[in-house]
């Protein structure tokens, strides 16, 4: 099993210590990831003590950028700049909802969490969240056809919606192969990472990283797991066709998600 990364919550006042340091793992492999993009962060969590610092990757510094251009007035500048850099590098990126707040308590279609920015809310205003998370990347000079949930929560709606939008490409769903379904491509998340590590098969899953919340011992864990297993990029992952959905995979994912939440929260 080949397995790929993806970053969620990237967004200008994360930790960008941590993202520095998990980043320095993934250059020393070689390894490029997907990264979720909020397009603008209104949740408080994602908002590390030092929202002022901004990262350099390419200097390997924490410093405040001072541009010679029209950027040096707008907010987050250099964030944004970091965010195309990466891309420009071949990192892959998702537009992670739109601003990371949660305003009902619906799993929708894959229920892994009791709450999402998006599921069971009206169709109509899913289009228009949408539209303007999507307008706010490309004012930054970033375009994605990838979508992101936070908590992985969307429903019926919010597949319209992205279509409606021009997204393709949805990270999320359970499975060892990129599969199609309402005119969506969907690249699964893995269901449990020791299973994945050490499932033969031939395919691919996506290990989740939050890097605003990693210890030291989770640092360790990644760089044992990059240098010891098949870790990817994502562009390899892109170059497979994607298989059609069965019959059965909308309920199979359901039910797979219900009983990971359960096992999840009974650890708790």
């Amino acid at each position: 099993m080949k397995i790929v990364i993806r970053m969620d919550d990237i967004s200008p006042g994360m930790n960008m210590g941590n993202f520095r340091r998990f980043k320095r793992i993934l250059d020393e492999h070689h390894i490029r990831p997907l990264i979720g993009v909020v397009p603008e962060n209104r949740d408080p969590k994602l908002m590390s003590d030092d929202v002022e610092m901004v990262y350099d990757v390419h200097n390997k510094e924490h410093k405040t950028e001072r541009l010679d251009t029209d950027e040096s007035t707008e907010k987050d500048a250099a964030f944004w700049k970091m965010v195309r850099n990466l891309q420009s590098e071949g990192w892959i990126i998702a537009m992670h909802g739109l601003h990371h707040e949660y305003t009902t308590k619906k799993g929708g279609l894959l229920p892994l969490n009791k709450q999402s920015e998006f599921a069971g809310l009206s169709l109509e205003t899913q289009i228009d969240m949408l539209r303007e998370g999507k307008k706010i990347l490309a004012d930054h000079g970033i375009a994605t056809d990838f979508f992101m949930a936070p908590s992985h929560t969307y429903d019926r709606n919010t597949l319209t919606a992205l279509l409606d939008n021009g997204f393709r490409r949805v990270t999320d769903g359970f499975g060892i192969a990129a599969y199609r379904r309402h005119d969506l491509t969907f690249y699964p998340i893995s269901f449990r990472r020791g299973g994945a590590v050490k499932d033969k098969r031939d395919g691919y899953t996506t290990f989740v990283v939050h890097t605003d919340t990693l210890k030291n011992e989770e640092f360790a864990y990644y760089e044992k797991l990059i240098s010891e297993n098949d870790v990817v990029s994502w562009d390899e992952w892109l170059k497979e066709e994607p298989v059609e959905a069965g019959e059965f995979q909308a309920i199979k994912e359901y039910l797979m998600a219900r009983l990971k939440y359960i096992l999840v929260h009974k650890k708790l």
